[in-house]
């Protein structure tokens, strides 16, 4: 590899990973905070240490698959899809089968979850349903799931991010 696709790589690398974070910031401003307007998610960007452009803005929103929703109090704000904004909804156990979770160690941006025999397949569905962004894909077997993160993502960000549908996933880590 040469001196400029080296550079290129590691420039490449270094915004993903800065787009990652600046994701993660959105999603968690938009998840604690009621907001109105792009100006106001711009703001408390810059407020967090992220300085982004109005249209990289409207991309990311874009993205995450943000939308618009009344709200009684402020007229609009912005929130997550369904998918990943399932927060507030209590899953109960006959709707996600928990308890055929073993473990889940983590190996950089790689997780194994280990499960019960022929559970593996059926929770890596859920998982890939829920179209979180910390979770780039799952790979299933019989017993045994890859979890792929993306980059800047970490194994924090994942287990929170499962925690919202799977109950009891943080006792699962090892």
């Amino acid at each position: 590899m040469n001196i400029f696709a080296s550079s290129l790589y590691i420039y490449t690398v270094l915004l993903m990973n800065i787009k990652s974070k600046r994701l993660l910031a959105i999603k968690n401003i938009i998840s604690s905070q009621k907001v109105s307007s792009q100006e106001e998610l711009l703001f408390l960007l810059q407020k967090g240490g992220y300085v982004t452009t109005q249209a990289t803005l409207s991309r990311d929103l874009k993205f995450l698959k943000v939308a618009k929703v009344p709200d009684a109090q402020v007229g609009y704000v912005y929130a997550l899809h369904e998918a990943s904004s399932k927060v507030n909804e209590e899953l109960s156990v006959d709707e996600f089968p928990v308890s055929g979770i073993e473990s889940m160690e983590f190996s950089g941006n790689l997780a194994v979850i280990k499960t019960k025999p022929g559970f593996a397949n059926g929770i890596a569905s859920v998982i890939d349903s829920h179209g979180l962004y910390e979770i780039l894909g799952t790979i299933a077997g019989d017993d045994t799931i890859l979890l792929i993160s993306r980059e800047g993502v970490t194994k924090a960000d994942v287990v929170n991010a499962l925690s919202l549908f799977v109950p009891g996933i943080r006792s699962k880590v090892v």
